[in-house]
């Protein structure tokens, strides 16, 4: 089995004309930001939906930022990158980020996507964050699946 083998991809499941993405991408580890920026954008671009970025100083900022960007937006990707180091530091980041991303989500009742690459080391960071030579497209995946959350959430709200 390779590696993101079970990803959704970058498929979009329908016409997401109409919506807006806010992206919050943090300034730590900058060049892979900006290429997970790059797929996310990339992705937004093809569906045609409206996008508005922001940057965060951290990965710890992400969530506060994205809990603002939901308020007018109807769907967010949180973009960013925290790498193991030799201290406890990652554990507390990445589950700091992950839970509050998540809050942030549930308590605006707007999809928030976690493209935040939690990784070993660099060099994995580098093979999920879309550049020519990586292996995946994490922040174009990112992108996707808060469009596509939106668009099911769109059917929901609907109905």
């Amino acid at each position: 089995m390779s590696a993101g083998e079970h990803a959704p991809g970058l498929a979009l499941s329908g016409d997401a004309s109409g919506l807006t993405i806010g992206i919050v991408a943090s300034d730590w580890h900058a060049d892979i930001v900006e290429a997970l920026l790059a797929g996310a954008l990339r992705v937004a671009d093809r569906a045609q939906v409206k996008t508005e970025v922001v940057r965060a100083a951290g990965a710890l900022e992400l969530p506060i930022l994205a809990q603002e960007l939901a308020e007018s937006n109807d769907a967010v990707v949180a973009l960013g990158v925290v790498v193991r180091g030799d201290t406890a530091h990652f554990d507390y980041v990445w589950q700091t980020v992950a839970q509050g991303l998540l809050r942030a989500s549930l308590d605006s009742r707007t999809p928030i996507t976690h493209g935040v690459l939690t990784t070993e080391n660099r060099e994995q960071a580098v093979d999920r964050a879309g550049l020519p030579d990586s292996a995946e497209d994490k922040g174009g995946e990112a992108a996707a699946a808060a469009i596509n959350t939106a668009l099911a959430l769109r059917r929901l709200r609907s109905a």
